[in-house]
């Protein structure tokens, strides 16, 4: 379901603009529509209030929370079931001063992300606008929500339509502030190109890039269905529409033991990312069963956080949330599909083949 289809549903039934405004908010805030002093009846047209409830029915319908999985450090990983029984994740993350959530925007996902539990069983479906909103609405039946990352299962910008209408609602009805709605993306053109395309008068997202590497061969093994841009390419979008929207990129960098935690790496770093608008957020990986990576120690990665901030590039040493409960994207759905019987895998002919990491190379101290 899309918001469009909501709409539409609302309008049919005689609701203005400014009626389908006040439905939409009640939802996207988990408020009751007795939530305001005038009453629904005081305000909404016959037909609406009567389909209310039906209405109410079908948007609690779209997600429902199968279990909650709280970490020690004060996340929390929730698995939802979607209508046709397929599950996704979102997570209600670490406390802090802006509370936000990550939400997925599809059904599995096809860029196969060689360290992604989610990319093993490639695109399954998309998620509509509605469904990804929805994600929003549950979550603040639990606590506050206030940021809204797009960094859960899939790719956003290979949802562009749906994913761009979610955040259009939630900027706006959700009241969410814009630079605390962020588009993530492994680097698709497309995505490039409908951002910078959206006007003043329109929602823009903050952009957080999926960067992982300065090597363009490794980039293409451990992403291997992600667009053929090189890492400069790609930072050179990004920093464009960072100072188009006066919101720093966030450049994500999974941090993969012998992997992308070389003195070559670092200086990679130094060379790309001087001057630019942005600010590299270090997050050592979250171990998954099965695949051939190991998370570094944390020593090591403070001391690449230290090593760069002392050459001038802003880095942040994140945790990776939901560590201690094998919360790593797409775990939890892995799990869950596998004690039902419910398909995780897209067609074989879909799937991308396991590509081992590279050789290890020396990694130094910081």
């Amino acid at each position: 379901m899309r918001i469009a289809d909501i709409q539409q549903r609302l309008q049919a039934l005689g609701a203005k603009p400014v009626h389908q405004q006040r439905v939409l908010r009640h939802w996207t805030h988990a408020l009751p529509h007795t939530h305001n002093k005038r009453q629904p009846e005081r305000w909404l047209p016959k037909a609406v209030l009567d389909d209310l409830p039906a209405l109410d029915a079908d948007l609690a319908g779209l997600v429902r929370l199968l279990s909650r999985h709280p970490a020690e450090d004060g996340s929390e990983r929730l698995l939802l079931a979607l209508a046709d029984g397929q599950t996704v994740e979102a997570v209600l993350l670490q406390p802090g001063r802006t509370p936000g959530l990550c939400v997925s925007s599809q059904v599995g996902c096809a860029v196969g992300c060689q360290f992604c539990m989610t990319g093993v069983g490639g695109l399954l479906r998309q998620l509509g606008s509605a469904e990804i909103v929805a994600q929003v609405a549950l979550a603040r039946a639990l606590r506050p929500v206030h940021k809204v990352v797009f960094m859960g299962m899939g790719e956003p910008a290979h949802n562009l339509d749906n994913v761009l209408e979610a955040i259009q609602l939630l900027g706006t009805v959700g009241q969410i502030g814009h630079k605390n709605l962020v588009f993530s993306t492994v680097g698709d053109p497309r995505a490039f190109t409908a951002l910078m395309a959206l006007t003043k008068g329109q929602v823009r997202p903050a952009l957080a890039l999926s960067l992982h590497t300065t090597d363009a061969a490794l980039r293409e093994r451990l992403l291997p269905r992600a667009p053929r841009l090189t890492p400069d390419e790609l930072v050179d979008q990004a920093d464009a529409y960072a100072r188009t929207t006066g919101y720093p990129v966030q450049y994500q960098w999974t941090l993969l033991d012998g992997v992308n935690d070389s003195d070559d790496e670092l200086a990679g770093i130094e060379r790309l990312l001087a001057g630019r608008f942005g600010v590299l957020n270090l997050i050592p990986w979250n171990t998954v069963d099965g695949m051939p990576f190991q998370r570094p120690s944390w020593e090591r990665a403070a001391a690449m956080a230290r090593h760069l901030h002392r050459r001038g590039i802003l880095t942040k040493l994140r945790h990776s949330a939901g560590q201690d409960v094998e919360g790593g994207c797409g775990q939890l759905r892995a799990r869950a599909a596998a004690s039902d019987g419910v398909p995780v895998a897209a067609p074989t002919s879909r799937r991308t083949t396991p590509v081992k990491p590279p050789a290890e190379t020396p990694a130094a101290g910081g």
